[in-house]
């Protein structure tokens, strides 16, 4: 039994869909579109990489027994979240931010030591986190959302899997194939709200600027009061949840943004610190909730 064989069976008893990448590469190995001859699994419409993914021991030893192929492990259908923390130089320059350490601080920004769980070291020396997903949520791919050099890989994703390689070097597991569930707070960093309607009335444009009034006093009086330990999560947490009333034109961003960076300061907080965290938050929520306009 060949070492990569032996990697895609040891994926599918983890319950971790897989399918052939090209030997050496990283690209699927199964036909496209373009060519389906639509027999086979493909008699009734093309079946893409992903749904041709498996976890039968059998299909697995017939595909394997054809060529060295490496191993795509399809994150949607394993039920997986996997973390892409790139190296400055997977991003072609090594002035990009490193994933491991803006990933890093993410977390000490939220008040969460990095998640433990099962990871692999990519061919190019970054690294792969894998989490299971809810059931019943639905995760998708994204490209920075997290952080920079952060990306993630779920339904319409997949990742190679440890056992493979390519020219640049190896995937390699760094411990026990025991993927921990996603935390729930790196979920609603991933799914942000969700969008409004781009045309509401008068009336409920005006509910909802009262409502991000309320809503930015509360956050103010909940920064000002946190507890040594938990303050630059809190802030994190109400930039985040007030950004969206920026992005909707509800409340302008400098007047959240003195708001939270007066509570921060009440906190305990630097004038650093605060505008630091203010910053990230509410770029990362103007950027992810649909901007909504009012009309007359």
């Amino acid at each position: 039994m060949t070492s990569l064989l032996s990697a895609a069976l040891a994926a599918a008893e983890h319950g971790w869909h897989v399918f052939p990448l090209q030997p050496g590469r990283k690209v699927p190995a199964l036909h496209g579109e373009r060519t389906c001859t639509g027999t086979g699994p493909c008699e009734q419409g093309h079946w893409k990489w992903e749904q041709r993914a498996t976890t039968d021991p059998d299909r697995i030893r017939a595909a394997w027994s054809r060529a060295p192929f490496n191993v795509g492990i399809a994150t949607g259908p394993s039920g997986l979240l996997v973390i892409d923390l790139d190296t400055p130089e997977h991003k072609g320059s090594s002035d990009a931010p490193d994933g491991a350490a803006t990933f890093g601080a993410l977390c000490e920004r939220a008040g969460h030591a990095v998640p433990d769980t099962y990871r692999v070291r990519t061919a190019s020396g970054g690294t792969h986190l894998y989490f299971t997903t809810p059931s019943g949520i639905r995760m998708t791919n994204t490209q920075g959302t997290v952080a920079d050099s952060v990306d993630t890989r779920g339904w319409g994703g997949y990742v190679v899997a440890a056992g493979s390689a390519t020219p640049a070097g190896a995937y390699e597991a760094l411990c026990g194939p025991v993927a921990a569930a996603l935390p729930s707070w790196l979920q609603s960093v991933l799914q942000p709200a969700p969008k409004r309607s781009q045309g509401p009335s008068v009336a409920v444009a005006g509910q909802s600027r009262r409502y991000a009034d309320v809503a930015l006093a509360e956050e103010c009086r909940n920064v000002a009061s946190a507890p040594v330990g938990k303050r630059e999560a809190t802030l994190f947490r109400a930039a985040r949840a007030l950004g969206r009333f920026v992005a909707w034109g509800d409340l302008p961003r400098h007047v959240v943004e003195e708001a939270l960076q007066t509570g921060g300061e009440a906190a305990g907080l630097s004038t650093a610190q605060c505008r630091s965290t203010l910053r990230s938050a509410l770029d990362w929520s103007i950027a992810h909730n649909q901007t909504r306009r009012a009309t007359a």
